[in-house]
């Protein structure tokens, strides 16, 4: 079977996004156990992919942030090579990425001129592991309810996500995130550290809040971690090699505000840090994705959202392992991080064992969201 496959995949100017590629590397990885057997990517650096997942890879859309820009396009006729490869496809997937808000508008407009291919050559469109909203204005709701209407699966993975899809017409499938168990489908041959530690995975983005306050109180609760524990930094968006860059900015402010020691692991693959976010004690992040790699394996995280965005995915992320410990940014600035800290460390044995049980439920759930993918359209 040939399915074209869409993720936000592709890393430009060398800066590697863990979570993105992981959720298209669990699904490939999933689609090649049930027997799909070429995949066509839609990619910002077609090397790059075709050599990291060894598929096919084709350029996209073009579709930006703006929005009479993206209409035009969206009216307009499809570049012939994007044609090409979906009138050949058994199915069209969507890859977890390209969340659906009207904060990126290029992602939604993207993914509705893909669903109206696929639907015009009558391929059956796949929708997987998305979060929508929750910002949505009147057109992105237009376009989110079109997709919902013609597609043969549409999977959400949070249950605010799904509360949303379900005001606009359509009932999606709530499953977790694409790539919960990656750790388990692939191998990183990166040894873990050698001491018990906890991960800690910050972005640089801290919405309205004062960046410097940030640091100032995030040094503050990772010193009273490192008493506990060794803390070690792993950044989610940054460079392959080379002098800092994207979130070991951050990391590197934070550090240098600490007066306890800590360590860096830099960014490989995105194995390598869905296996150490499974090795810690401890996961504390802004971050979405080393939240997901965490809880699918147990360990107790905190959660640091910034926004109502990153709230409904940390927020999902967490209650689908059964875990709940959010710190909002105005409580880490109010001096509040230290109390759930302990809270969280005093019951992680507790919240371990509940995790891996939890766990154990949402990964039968998974494979029978995979099993339905890959069966959504007979070999032509």
């Amino acid at each position: 079977m040939h399915f074209v496959v869409i993720g936000d995949v592709g890393p430009l100017d060398g800066m590697l996004h863990v979570g993105d590629e992981a959720m298209f590397e669990a699904l490939v990885l999933e689609l090649r156990a049930r027997g799909v057997d070429r995949i066509t990517a839609i990619s910002s650096n077609l090397a790059d992919t075709r050599d990291r997942y060894g598929v096919e890879a084709v350029e996209g859309f073009g579709f930006t942030a703006d929005r009479e820009h993206n209409e035009r396009l969206l009216a307009g006729e499809v570049s012939p090579h994007i044609r090409e490869v979906v009138e050949q496809a058994d199915a069209v997937v969507v890859a977890g990425g390209g969340n659906m808000t009207s904060i990126w508008p290029s992602h939604i407009y993207t993914r509705a001129a893909l669903g109206r291919l696929a639907a015009s050559v009558d391929v059956p469109f796949v929708v997987s592991g998305q979060t929508i909203g929750p910002q949505l204005n009147e057109r992105d709701r237009e376009l989110v309810s079109e997709m919902l209407r013609t597609s043969a699966l549409f999977g959400v993975r949070e249950r605010d996500s799904f509360a949303l899809c379900s005001t606009l017409g359509t009932t999606p499938v709530l499953n977790a995130d694409d790539a919960s168990f990656l750790a388990d489908v692939t191998t990183s041959r990166e040894p873990l550290p050698l001491v018990p530690y906890a991960l800690v995975s910050l972005s640089t983005h801290t919405a309205e809040y004062d960046k410097e306050a940030f640091v100032t109180a995030m040094a503050e609760l990772l010193d009273e971690v490192a008493r506990h524990t060794a803390v070690i930094f792993s950044a989610h968006f940054a460079p392959l090699d080379g002098p800092p860059r994207g979130d070991e900015i951050m990391h590197e402010r934070v550090r240098s505000a600490m007066t306890q020691p800590s360590g860096v692991a830099r960014v490989q693959d995105s194995a390598t840090s869905a296996k150490l976010a499974r090795g810690a004690e401890l996961v504390i992040s802004s971050r979405y994705h080393p939240v997901v790699f965490a809880v699918s394996g147990g360990v107790p995280s905190i959660g640091i959202p910034v926004d109502d965005y990153t709230t409904t995915k940390l927020t999902g992320a967490l209650g689908n392992f059964g875990q709940s410990s959010l710190l909002p940014i105005a409580s880490l600035l109010a001096g509040e991080g230290a109390d759930l800290f302990f809270d969280v460390w005093q019951a992680r044995q507790l919240i371990r064992d509940r995790g891996l049980a939890e766990a154990a439920a949402q990964r039968s759930a998974s494979a029978a969201w995979w099993d339905r993918v890959a069966t959504v359209a007979a070999p032509r």
